[in-house]
This record gives structure tokens, sequence and C-alpha cells, in this order.
């Protein structure tokens, strides 16, 4: 009897039954279950050329600055947090 109610319940999802429902502005569900992810199709190549090693650290750089700036304005104004 248990596993009976088990396996049953494997067969139906929770949105289907009446009680519970899908919400009235929830999209119309699919036809078919659709097929597999394309987990074999690669993203177009980038038209951007890669940071250079100079770009990398100036930007490394910057964000510290930034950090520390941030920090130092936190520090004196202790109520901002």
């Amino acid at each position: 009897m248990l596993s009976a109610l088990a396996l049953g319940g494997c067969a139906t999802s929770i949105a289907d039954m009446p009680i519970a429902g899908t919400p009235a502005d929830a999209p119309a569900r699919p036809k078919d279950a659709g097929a597999y992810l394309p987990v074999h199709d690669l993203p177009p190549d980038r038209e951007q050329a890669e940071m250079t090693p100079a770009e990398q650290a100036k930007a490394l750089q910057d964000l510290a600055a930034a950090r520390d700036h941030q920090a130092s304005v936190a520090a004196k104004n202790p109520a901002a947090k």
C-alpha cells in the first residue's frame, strides 16, 4: 500500500493538482517536454581583445584604491554602516 502511494506520487506534479494549481498570471506550459539543453554549443567569439597584463594591473589598482577610499570613509563615519 505504501509503495503504491510512493510510486503514485512520482507520476504527478503538485502543480497539476486541482487544489494547488498554478497562479493566474503564470505562463502556459509548453505541450512538449522540450529537448535537452544545448550543452555542446559554444558561445560566439568575442569581438573585443583580451585585457593586457598592464590593463589588468591598472584595473586591480583602481579597485584597490576604491576599496581603500570606502574603508577610510566608513572609518570616519561609523554611523553610515
